[in-house]
C-alpha cells in the first residue's frame, strides 16, 4: 500500500463537513479540509433551528429520541472546545389559530410518544404582547437554534491553526482515484469524503443520486420592541437573534434554483408575518440558500459503488443541524470500525440507478 499524506480529505466546510471533521478529530486519523469560501453556502444562510415536533400534526422528527440528546451533547462539547457560545436552547411556541386547533393539538400532545417534548406553557403572556395568540399556544421543548456562522468561523480558525484547513476551489476533474488512495492538489489521501451540499448535484461522481434540492429564503427584521428568546412557529418561523431583531422564514421553491433573494419570497413571508405579529418592524435584509434535500428525505451517506476510497456525506436537507452530528458519528464508526450504516441513509439504496 502506498503511503499517504493524510488519511482523509474532507471537501466542504458547511455543517456536514464540520460534523465529519470534528468526529475525525476525536480519532487518531489525520485529515485535511478543503473549502472554497467564494462558493455560496446554505449552512451560512440557514436559521439553524432544531425542533423535535414539526408539521400540522406535531409529527415527531425521525429518530428524534436518538438525534436530539446526541445533537445537544455534540454542540455543547464543541462550545467548550471552541470557547464560544453558539447553542441557544429555547422553546418553540406554536400559536393556536382557533379553539378547534387548540383542541386538536392538545389531543395530539397527549400521545405518550411526543408528550416528552411538550412544555408547560408558563411564559406565553410576554410573548402575546407582540405575537397574536388569542387562543394561546403549545410549547415545544428540547428545541432551539445553532448560530451556524459563528460555529463555522470558529471551526475554521481551529483547524487552520492545526494546518488542517485549506481554502481552495475543488473540481472533481482534478481528482485522481487509485486503488488504495486518491490524489488531489499534489497530495495523497487514503479516502475522500465529499460534503458539498447542493454542489454535489453537479459532481459527476454522485450526480446520479436522487437529490431534490429546494431553495429557501429568509427575511432579517429589526424592531424597537423587546423580544423574548423564543421561536414562534405557525406556517413560518420567527427566530429572535437578539432582543430587537429576528429572522423570518422560510420559503420552499423547487424551480429557479439560484442563490438570489426574490421579491416574491419577501412578499410571501411578510404576508404571513403580518398575520402573526402585532408590533412595528423594518426589513433589514434577505438571504437565499439551496437545501441539499433528497427524494426520500433521508441523508445520502456511504461509499461510491465502484471506488472504495470515495465517499459522500450529504442530503441533510432542512434538518441538517440535528442529522449531521448523529450521522457523522455513525459514518466515522462505519469508516474506522466497520460498524454497519443505517440502510435508510446508506446510498446503497440507490445503487441500481448507477448500474442501470
Amino acid at each position: 500500500m502506498s503511503s499517504t499524506d493524510f488519511d482523509y480529505l474532507i471537501v466542504g466546510h458547511g455543517i456536514a463537513g464540520v460534523a465529519i471533521a470534528w468526529h475525525l478529530d476525536n480519532t487518531d486519523k489525520s485529515f485535511q479540509i478543503v473549502n472554497d469560501p467564494s462558493a455560496p453556502s446554505s449552512s451560512r444562510v440557514a436559521a439553524g433551528i432544531f425542533n423535535p415536533l414539526t408539521g400540522k400534526k406535531l409529527n415527531k422528527t425521525w429518530l428524534a429520541d436518538d438525534l436530539f440528546p446526541y445533537t445537544y451533547s455534540f454542540y455543547s462539547d464543541l462550545e467548550q472546545k471552541l470557547k464560544t457560545k453558539f447553542v441557544h436552547s429555547v422553546s418553540v411556541f406554536r400559536p393556536f389559530r382557533s379553539i378547534e386547533e387548540q383542541n386538536t393539538y392538545l389531543a395530539y400532545s397527549a400521545d405518550s410518544s411526543i408528550s416528552y417534548y411538550i412544555g408547560n406553557n408558563y411564559d406565553q403572556e410576554p410573548i402575546s404582547e407582540y405575537i397574536r395568540m388569542d387562543h394561546g399556544g403549545l410549547e415545544v421543548i428540547s428545541s432551539g437554534w445553532i448560530d451556524l456562522p459563528i460555529l463555522l468561523d470558529k471551526s475554521k480558525d481551529y483547524f487552520s491553526q492545526k494546518n488542517r484547513y485549506l481554502e481552495a476551489a475543488f473540481d472533481t476533474s482534478d481528482l485522481n482515484i487509485h486503488e488504495d488512495h486518491v490524489e488531489w492538489n499534489g497530495r495523497k489521501y487514503g479516502k475522500i469524503i465529499l460534503c458539498q451540499g447542493y454542489a454535489a448535484v453537479e459532481n459527476s461522481l454522485f450526480s446520479w443520486l436522487k437529490f431534490n434540492p429546494v431553495k429557501g429564503e429568509i427575511l432579517e427584521i429589526a424592531t424597537e420592541n423587546i423580544l423574548k428568546p423564543y421561536i414562534i412557529n405557525q406556517g413560518i418561523f420567527i427566530l429572535p437573534t437578539t432582543n430587537r431583531s429576528f429572522k423570518v422564514g422560510a420559503t420552499y421553491a423547487w424551480d429557479n434554483l439560484d442563490w438570489a433573494a426574490t421579491e416574491e419570497a419577501a412578499k410571501e413571508l411578510e404576508e404571513k408575518l403580518k398575520l402573526l405579529i402585532k408590533i412595528p418592524y423594518k426589513i433589514t435584509g434577505q438571504t437565499a440558500g439551496i437545501r441539499p434535500s433528497v427524494d426520500d428525505r433521508r441523508p445520502l451517506i456511504g461509499f461510491h459503488p465502484e471506488y472504495n476510497n470515495v465517499c459522500i456525506f450529504n442530503g441533510l436537507g432542512t434538518k441538517g443541524v440535528t442529522l449531521a452530528p448523529f450521522f457523522a458519528d455513525q459514518f466515522v464508526k462505519h469508516l474506522e470500525n466497520g460498524k454497519e450504516l443505517n440502510p435508510l441513509v446508506n446510498i446503497k439504496r440507490y445503487f441500481s440507478l448507477y448500474f442501470h
